[in-house]
């Protein structure tokens, strides 16, 4: 029974060598798909409000002057540029195990190369943790950075004044839970909904309006690159879910083989 038991223990002991392998590998391609992420952000983001602007509310935009486009233009490209240093960021910060919160992290590296951060761990369970939180992360910067654009087009007078804003906030996380590429222009939602005027109750009605809304899902579809590297993530979770699978039933076994050996052990006739 001892020598069961030191070969599982040997079992254990490849199997972590293995998921640490593994924890490097996802890191490093996580590191590079969101250096990635965060140039296509820009781009559709900019594409967007070009869309939105110019097909959306081209009237709105016509009244603005010269100089009000110009200073919306360049709050646009700031607004991607913090978005893009905040991903960046997060997967520079973050380790396994370490501390889950992400605010208040702020950079300016601009495109600077991100280092990844050797992840010291042979637990598949934390190691699945950290890139369900990354995933959820990235969603919540795509999620604020749809929402700061909007309020932005809103004070600018391309979005309607009267537009409340729960609906700039719906619409940031509209489609949020679809992967599915949308008709029509990307990243931009098209809502239909009521507003009633406090003076004359009469002049309600429904209303149309377009809005920002970055969807991961049109980014990959939009970016060969991107979507490259999400396969190349894939790929690793498969291999990950395969390790973890082992290493659950290998722990079971040594659980087992020790617990009737400790029987054996105290057992008197």
């Amino acid at each position: 029974m001892a020598r069961a038991i030191e070969r599982i223990e040997r079992d254990i002991a490849g199997l972590k060598e293995a998921i640490r392998a593994i924890a490097v590998e996802l890191q490093t391609a996580y590191a590079s798909y969101l250096n990635t992420l965060g140039l296509a952000v820009r781009k559709q983001l900019i594409l967007a409000s070009y869309h939105l602007c110019t097909q959306g509310y081209p009237e709105s935009f016509l009244h603005l002057s010269l100089n009000q486009r110009q200073q919306l233009q360049q709050a646009i490209r700031k607004l991607g540029q913090l978005a893009s240093e905040e991903l960046l960021t997060y997967i520079k910060s973050e380790e396994i195990g370490g501390d889950e919160g992400h605010e208040g992290h702020e950079g300016d590296r601009g495109d600077e190369e991100v280092t990844p951060v050797i992840m010291d761990t042979s637990n598949p369970i934390e190691l699945a943790k950290w890139q369900q939180n990354l995933e959820e992360v990235t969603q919540e910067i795509l999620k604020k950075l749809s929402h700061d654009a909007n309020i932005l087009l809103q004070k600018a007078g391309v979005l309607p004044k009267k537009l409340p804003e729960p609906i700039l906030a719906a619409a940031a996380a509209a489609s949020e839970a679809s992967a599915e590429v949308m008709p029509g222009p990307p990243n931009l939602l098209n809502l239909v909904i009521e507003i009633e005027n406090e003076q004359q109750s009469e002049d309600s009605g429904l209303t149309q309006i377009m809005a920002i809304n970055l969807r991961l899902g049109e980014i990959e579809f939009a970016d060969v690159t991107l979507s490259s590297e999400r396969r190349q993530i894939r790929s690793i979770l498969v291999q990950l879910n395969k390790l973890g699978r082992e290493y659950q039933k290998t722990h079971r076994e040594i659980a087992i083989a020790e617990a009737e050996a400790a029987w054996r052990a105290s057992w008197f006739e």
